[in-house]
C-alpha cells in the first residue's frame, strides 16, 4: 500500500478523491471527497503532530522527546496549527511588574541596595 497523495505530480495542483472503494464488497463511491486537514501536512509535520499527541500536548516533554528548545517547540507547533489552517492567537505579553519606588528609594536610602541595583529595579529589569 501507498500513501495517498495530495498534489498533482504534474502540475503541484490539490487533487481530489473522486472514487472511494471497498475492498470487500466490491462496492464504489463516486464523488467529490476531502481528505482532511491532516492529509495536507509534510512528513515532519505529521510527525511533530504525533510526538505532541504521545507526549499529552506537554510542550516541555516534547522538548525532551525531539531535543528541542522550549520556543522552538512553540514555532513548530504555531507552524503546524497554521498548515492545518488555523489562526495562531498572539500571546499577550506579560504585564510588567508594578515596582515599588518608595521601596527602592528607602532600600537605597538605608545603603541595602546600591545606586545601580535601584536604578536597574526602577527600569524594570
Amino acid at each position: 500500500m501507498y500513501p495517498v497523495i495530495n498534489e498533482c505530480p504534474i502540475c503541484k495542483e490539490p487533487l481530489v478523491v473522486t472514487r472511494l472503494h471497498c475492498r470487500n464488497c466490491d462496492t464504489s463511491v463516486e464523488g467529490h471527497f476531502t481528505l482532511g486537514r491532516f492529509h495536507s501536512l509534510s512528513p515532519e509535520q505529521i510527525f511533530f503532530a504525533e510526538t505532541f499527541i504521545r507526549c499529552e500536548g506537554k510542550i516541555n516533554r516534547v522538548g525532551e522527546e525531539l531535543n528541542l528548545s522550549y520556543p522552538t517547540v512553540r514555532a513548530r507547533l504555531h507552524d503546524l496549527i497554521r498548515a492545518m489552517g488555523y489562526e495562531v492567537k498572539e500571546e499577550e505579553a506579560a504585564p510588567t511588574p508594578v515596582v515599588d519606588r518608595k521601596a527602592v528609594l528607602d532600600e537605597l536610602a538605608s545603603g541595602v541596595i546600591t545606586a545601580e541595583i535601584a536604578a536597574r529595579k526602577l527600569a524594570g529589569g
